[in-house]
């Protein structure tokens, strides 16, 4: 027990933060000893449990702040708990282990990173320099980036790292043919240049930790001692090393039982493709026994209607624990799930368009609507339709700010300053703007860089001061060195705001654009430039702000002050909600998607089973569903039958309606298409399954053009679908009727 620090809100009355809450919530909530799995479906409060749980451990006085670890997964859902906690408590929290898996993985490294051969000091490089640095560790190999693309081979390597692989903990289980079957001593060169450069990618930050813990057992310890309680949100998306490193934390040598909470939905795990494992929650009894299950049943967003279709589909999956979402609220039955057959999708869209018009002209605002699509080619024929309708509408997925070319830049200039060893970094800037230092000059002093064990800064001013750089280059150079050496002093005296802006103004970076022809766009980058040094304003240091940037990997684009459709595929959606969901293209071969029952059979045919749950889960009042018999997939156009899900529905909560099955009349949309499917001849432009039969096998090897994504290279055979390697898209899986031979 901890002293009396919160014993002012303690009464002998039930506790206000526990009103309200609903039996298994409170139960939830209070079941403070022992592991806990808490089983939360869609809408049921998992939230205001969990930070609820949170704070009554600290109001019980069972433990100080700094002595409960709490794990989420994006850095919104720690600062969203952060302040209901605070709220709860009436009072700023300070001192808490509350973040994502990186950022909680961060922290400690900053700790212990010399039991792996770091400095304290490391950088956290981002996806753009790991390419970089990869591409120069592969040089010795000299291999065909066109065949063995970079973005493939850096994919695996992080496979390896969510699997808590070293380098040398490969086994031929795990290896792959990748770069000639190279890729497993590529990625043991890569991990030895980071070590060089005191440098770490994101799936550094777990890797090393399990490693320390695996390795280091006095370090699992002083964890094991420091953290009295562990909770884990989202527990059915973890990883094969997430789930490792929280077993290590909550396993004591002393065999006590863990105090570890985890609260998750097996109906919700709909990211395999990152690696995530639904077994982690399906055999939590097995990892802890005597584990109890508390089941979230009671759902407060959806109609019952909705909760009845979503219940049917789900319970069609055998992987499950199982659980039926029941209506929280006394309402009404809402209305009757509808779902809608098109003859095809540009009069799916056209559809959608007229029902969003429809339903603002009622008095319901945009930014309640939202298109939740399963693959995200789905999307064209809806901004099209939207756009000729004048609805506004945004996109939820783009790039995102620090994913902008001039704000990694403005980074790159920052890294280099606050860390003079970054060679990436400096690399990135050091001929941008141009200084006449192009990438053979580039190659000569990394090359003299590593042979003398100095960074690219340190070899470069000797160099200068040897005058062994000539020319303007040679001075364009050194009023980049003295400029960088400059903020340095500029940071300790008058911050690191200051700082960033003298060395984007002095390196003629910030002058690079307002030269620029291109003024429309030169303009928005500038003003990105700017939004960047107010949000840096907004950290102690600049060494917070970089970390920080490192570590926040998650979307923020809903713009909550535009009345804007919104439209997403369904694995973005996960987490929100809104009062009326359209969901279209429920037709096999696109939900469930061909592509994932070909590589992952039955199994993945229940994660796609989960994306419909949480697809109609996302809907308040009403869900719409769509299918069309023809489908324009890019240039081609494929006939479709309804999904399998559409029959696993409840009929008495269903409305079906076939428009294109009403007497049209003349000279309708109807009508036309009708009329237009009549007259179709067997050679029509549109791709039939069934034509492919007689098609000749394209070979491995063989160049192939394809309308959208240009010429590429077969790098993979599998019937008829092909893996291709496209000079400017990189790899896709497609049918081989989409392309030609060309050699």
């Amino acid at each position: 027990m901890v002293d009396d620090l919160f014993s002012p809100r303690l009464s002998p009355s039930e506790p206000d933060y526990l009103v309200g809450l609903n039996a298994e919530q409170r139960l939830a909530v209070e079941t403070t000893e022992g592991p806990l799995l808490i089983l939360a479906g869609a809408g049921t409060g998992k939230t205001r449990v969990l930070t609820t749980r949170f704070a009554h451990i600290l109001l019980q006085q069972r433990a100080w702040p700094e002595q409960i670890l709490a794990v989420t997964f994006t850095n919104k859902a720690a600062k969203e708990m952060r302040e209901r906690i605070s709220v709860i408590l009436d009072k700023p929290v300070e001192g808490l282990w509350l973040g994502t898996f990186h950022s909680l993985c961060a922290r400690m490294l900053r700790q212990h990173a010399p039991r792996v051969g770091l400095e304290r000091s490391f950088t956290i490089l981002d996806a753009d320099d790991q390419l970089r640095l990869l591409k120069q560790v592969m040089e010795p190999w000299k291999l065909d980036l066109k065949r063995w693309p970079l973005a493939q081979l850096m994919h695996q390597i992080q496979l390896w790292k969510d699997k808590a692989l070293l380098p040398e903990e490969i086994t031929a289980a795990h290896d792959t043919d990748l770069a000639n079957g190279q890729a497993r001593a590529i990625y043991a060169a890569y991990q030895a240049r980071l070590k060089e450069l005191n440098a770490c990618d994101f799936g550094d930050l777990m890797l090393h930790m399990v490693t320390i813990f695996r390795q280091h057992p006095d370090v699992l310890a002083q964890y094991h001692h420091r953290f009295r309680y562990i909770l884990v949100d989202e527990y059915q998306d973890t990883n094969a090393i997430q789930y490792l490193w929280l077993r290590l934390l909550a396993k004591h040598p002393d065999g006590d039982p863990a105090n570890i909470a985890c609260v998750g939905d097996d109906d919700q795990s709909i990211y395999s493709w990152r690696g995530a494992e639904i077994a982690n929650i399906l055999r939590f009894e097995n990892d802890f026994p005597g584990a109890r299950i508390i089941r979230l049943e009671q759902n407060y967003r959806s109609t019952p209607r909705i909760l009845s279709a979503a219940s049917h589909i789900i319970a069609h999956n055998e992987d499950r624990l199982g659980k039926t979402l029941r209506p929280g609220l006394e309402s009404d039955e809402g209305e009757l799930v509808e779902v809608i057959s098109t003859p095809d999708s540009d009069d799916e869209a056209r559809i959608v368009g007229m029902r969003i018009q429809t339903l603002h002209q009622g008095g319901q605002a945009y930014g309640d609507m939202a298109i939740l699509m399963r693959a995200g080619f789905q999307t064209r024929p809806f901004e099209e339709a939207l756009m000729r309708m004048g609805i506004p509408y945004q996109i939820i997925g783009g790039l995102r700010f620090y994913e902008r070319a001039e704000i990694r830049d403005a980074i790159a200039y920052m890294r280099a300053v606050l860390y003079p060893l970054d060679d990436l970094a400096f690399e990135r800037i050091v001929n941008l703007p141009k200084r006449g230092f192009g990438n053979v000059a580039l190659s000569r002093l990394r090359l003299t860089a590593r042979e003398a064990g100095r960074s690219l800064q340190q070899t470069l001013q000797q160099q200068i001061e040897h005058k062994l750089i000539k020319g303007k280059s040679a001075a364009t150079l050194a009023e980049l060195l003295a400029a960088l050496e400059k903020a340095r002093k500029i940071v300790a005296k008058e911050g690191h705001v200051v700082a960033t802006e003298t060395i984007l103004e002095e390196s003629g970076y910030l002058t690079m654009w307002r030269d620029d022809p291109k003024t429309v766009e030169a303009a928005g980058r500038l003003d990105n430039i700017g939004e960047l040094l107010r949000a840096i304003g907004e950290f102690p240091t600049m060494e917070a702000f970089l970390e920080h940037i490192a570590l926040v990997m998650e979307s923020d684009t809903l713009q909550e002050e535009r009345d804007k459709v919104s439209l997403m595929t369904l694995h973005a959606a996960k987490g929100l909600e809104f009062p009326t969901v359209f969901l279209p293209g429920w037709e096999e071969g696109i939900f469930p998607s061909q592509r994932s029952l070909d590589e992952g059979g039955n199994r993945a045919l229940e994660e796609e089973r989960r994306l419909a749950y949480v697809g109609l889960t996302r809907a308040r009042e009403r869900a719409i569903i769509l299918h069309a018999a023809s489908r324009r997939i890019y240039a081609n156009w494929q006939d479709s039958i309804p999904s399998r899900f559409i029959e696993e529905l409840p009929d008495e909560h269903i409305k079906r309606y076939n428009p294109a099955r009403h007497n049209p009349r003349p000279g309708s949309f109807f009508a036309r298409q009708a009329q237009a499917n009549m007259s179709r001849s067997p050679s029509s432009s549109r791709y039939r399954p069934e034509a492919l039969s007689n098609r000749p096998t394209i070979p491995l090897g063989a160049t192939v053009q394809h309308s959208r994504y240009g010429e590429g290279v077969v790098i993979g055979v599998e019937g008829e679908r092909l893996s291709v390697n496209f000079e400017d898209v990189g790899l896709k899986r497609i049918m081989a009727g989409f392309v030609k031979v060309v050699s």
